[in-house]
């Protein structure tokens, strides 16, 4: 259902119950690039301001918050959320089951597997060196494996690879691989634990919410 306020190009096509908030843009066209539809899956809601781009590709029960931009080539799989005022670059892709939280970054050559969980202000780069004349020939995105958590305000280096069911602590640096399973943190991100000797302080899921 699209709002009065929002604008469409002929490059989109949504899917059935799929609800479009005021002041949207769908279907951007990316510049020098061979135009592909822009394709939203059944039972999605894009919230107001938020702006989509043409050649990717979004899974059924997606939702955004409100100001969200989506670049091109992006695959997304199905019951993807993004929170306010996220950005997703280009040449990305994102499982199913992924939240991602507001204000988010996300760039180019990113992989996020599914069931993975990226609280608010994380910042994902993709350059070593941003200013190299070749910087765009190296760019490559860490790829963040199933189930994997990254804290609030978060900053994850290029090429970095997260383990299954690792767990970044908030606040941290992350400039090296984190193995399956485990708990870092600090500046830069170290292995302080393991996610199954975690403990939920308030009890309510038991001893321990990662097992």
């Amino acid at each position: 259902m699209l709002n009065l306020w929002t604008k469409a190009s002929d490059f989109v096509k949504i899917g059935e119950n799929v609800v479009i908030g005021a002041y949207s843009v769908l279907g951007v066209k990316p510049r020098s690039e061979q135009i592909t539809d822009l394709i939203i899956g059944d039972n999605s809601i894009i919230r107001s301001h938020s702006v989509l781009y043409t050649n990717t590709k979004i899974g059924e029960k997606f939702q955004t918050g409100h100001g969200v931009l989506i670049r091109e080539n992006n695959i997304i799989g199905k019951n993807v959320s993004f929170g306010s005022h996220s950005i997703i670059e280009r040449d990305a892709f994102i499982g199913n089951n992924v939240r991602i939280h507001s204000n988010v970054f996300i760039p180019e050559y990113t992989h996020i597997e599914d069931n993975a969980w990226i609280g608010p202000n994380v910042v994902i780069t993709n350059a070593y060196h941003p200013l190299c004349k070749k910087a765009k020939e190296c760019m490559k995105g860490p790829t963040i494996k199933k189930h994997a958590i990254i804290g609030a305000n978060t900053t994850i280096l290029p090429y970095v690879v997260i383990g299954e069911k690792a767990f970044v602590a908030a606040g941290s640096v992350v400039t090296r691989d984190v193995p399956n399973g485990k708990v870092v943190a600090g500046n830069p991100a170290k292995i302080i634990n393991n996610t199954k000797n975690l403990e939920c302080k308030t009890g309510i899921l038991g001893k321990n919410p990662y097992r």
